[in-house]
């Protein structure tokens, strides 16, 4: 079954599973996301966990009584599509509420849109920090932010005894803030940088980069990028037949498709993961059954950050009893709860300060969880 049959298939749950008998219009909430494109591995993730929240939330009888509908647009992976339908979701479609759309670029691109409307946005696809240094009054941030996605594996790095490490990324906002905070803690820890470049967003063959880290002397590469750069990466590393004793990518190696992708050469790759069904949040059970059985495959992280930005909005509208949009601002901002995420809150700012993130490696064709360590199904390997 193909995504679109999928997601027909979950919209037609949704109908099926959903009270008969509504109350006034539908509260509207309008998104845009990378359903094509470069990013699109992640957007239908998300996509789908968005539809998979409206589904059970109107199983449930709507909000305020009213039936909750999720309209979901594709921006092709391209920031200016996005600022267009944000545009025509605001003044055409007169929505009630907005969820952000997928990567810390198309973000940015849209939250001037946003902020002009005085609209608050969930930002349920992006961590970049530099969104949270605008001064935005509307940018909730749903999941950690980039710069701490790199904790976990340097406090792995310097438990083991490592001290050299290449930093490799696309020239992205989400990746450049991978690199500044690499850099900051290599500082912190003592650990020596032998080589640091970034490389053009879409540069497919990646073996340059990887040559000039092996040469450098480095003992780990640490790359920041989305999906295919991850991929990309390892590919350069067989290609010159050299494996550092860690490989550790941003986003792309935390999902399945890593490992449908390359198989036996996923082995031994670490990750950041915001999300794992082993977790065992409240409900994240439920969540990871339910996915599997509507959409046939696991959720990925990027699903449950979807469904928890759902879960938000619900706990935020019925707290302030209303889709006042002033009203949902003030509770987005002051509230401290529970999602199959795991914990929310942010600070002054609209940042997500709350969230656990986590070190996953791929080991014998599947994800383990290496840190932190109180909740590891495995120990690292570190070749």
């Amino acid at each position: 079954m193909t995504y679109i049959n999928r997601w027909i298939f979950g919209l037609i749950l949704s109908v099926l599973c959903s009270p008969l008998v509504f109350a006034n219009e539908p509260i509207k909430i309008g998104v845009s996301l990378s359903l094509t494109g470069k990013y699109s591995v992640m957007g239908i993730s998300q996509m789908r966990g968005f539809m998979l929240w409206e589904r059970d939330i109107n199983a449930k009888g709507g909000l305020l009584g009213r039936r909750v509908k999720v309209k979901v647009y594709d921006d092709k992976s391209d920031p200016d599509i996005a600022r267009q339908l944000y545009e025509k979701i605001i003044t055409e479609d007169k929505v009630d509420f907005l969820f952000g759309p997928y990567s810390s670029p198309i973000t940015e691109a849209v939250l001037p849109i946003t902020e002009r409307n005085n609209f608050p946005v969930l930002i349920t696809g992006a961590s970049g920090d530099k969104l949270w240094e605008q001064g935005y009054k509307n940018a909730i941030g749903v999941f950690l932010p980039a710069s701490k996605f790199c904790t976990g594996i340097f406090e792995l790095i310097v438990i083991s005894g490592l001290d050299n490490i290449a930093l490799i990324h696309a020239d992205d906002l989400f990746s450049n803030t991978i690199r500044q905070q690499a850099y900051l803690l290599a500082n912190r820890y003592g650990i020596k940088i032998t080589y640091s470049e970034s490389f053009k967003k879409g540069t497919r063959d990646l073996s340059p980069f990887a040559l000039k880290a092996r040469d450098s002397g480095a003992e780990v590469i640490i790359l920041g990028g989305h999906f295919e750069d991850a991929v990309d990466m390892r590919l350069a590393l067989k290609k010159i037949d050299w494996m550092p004793k860690a490989y550790f990518a941003t986003v792309g190696a935390a999902l399945d498709e890593y490992g449908k992708r390359l198989k036996g050469d996923a082995e031994y790759t670490f990750s950041v993961s915001l999300w794992e069904a082993k977790t065992n949040f409240p409900g994240a059970k439920r969540f990871y059954d339910d996915y599997l059985k509507t959409y046939g495959e696991p959720p990925t992280y990027h699903a449950a950050i979807a469904y928890s930005g759902g879960q938000i909005l619900e706990t935020a509208i019925k707290k302030a009893g209303h889709i006042d949009r002033d009203r949902l601002r003030d509770q987005l901002f002051k509230m401290d709860t529970i999602t199959v995420l795991g914990r929310y809150g942010v600070d002054s700012t609209g940042r997500q300060v709350r969230q656990q993130s986590f070190i996953i490696q791929w080991q014998k064709g599947k994800r383990e969880i290496v840190w932190p360590e109180r909740i590891a199904t495995a120990r690292p390997v570190f070749k």
